[in-house]
């Protein structure tokens, strides 16, 4: 995919590039179990662990494409994004780290999160969703089309025509 962006931006969008790449791709087969206990009407800190895990789990570049497509919250719309970028050499050094998780509902959570390339931050502060669907706190797909998006040099992929 080849797209043009401003002139300042011209020197984020390698790095951009990049961590989307790298942190959508997949490697090596690493997980924990992501199964979440059924959420209350009062978060316990085991929901923002739960989320924490999956979402840095779904960012890491050892997590399969299998697990990422679990990951991510209706990951069998994204499997061939995610099986396409599944080959990159930079997959390996991919990860993210969680800095704020704030549950708002039983089914949803704002989830503040640094993507980094290797220990390079190549994106930081960044915000997202997590949804609570089959019983697993996932990433947001509405947070996988924001990424995807800037990758795109702001052009929605046509996969996410339909993300919340």
């Amino acid at each position: 995919m080849r797209f043009h962006l401003p002139a300042r931006r011209v020197i984020f969008a390698p790095a951009l590039g990049l961590a989307l790449v790298a942190a959508v791709a997949a490697c090596s087969s690493s997980s924990t179990s992501s199964v979440s206990p059924p959420p209350s009407t009062h978060p316990s800190p085991s929901a923002t662990a739960l989320i924490t895990a999956n979402w840095e789990a779904f960012f890491s570049g050892k997590t399969s494409a299998a697990k990422k497509i679990a990951l991510l919250q209706n990951g069998q719309t994204y499997a061939a994004v995610i099986q396409a970028q599944s080959g990159s050499g930079l997959a390996s050094s991919a990860s993210a780290t969680v800095t704020k998780v704030t549950v708002t509902s039983p089914t949803h959570a704002r989830v503040t999160y640094n993507v980094l390339l290797g220990t390079t931050p190549a994106l930081t502060g960044q915000s997202g969703v997590a949804v609570y669907q089959d019983g697993t706190w996932k990433v947001g797909d509405a947070s996988f089309c924001g990424l995807l998006t800037l990758e795109n040099g702001g052009k929605p992929p046509s996969v996410c025509s339909s993300a919340g």
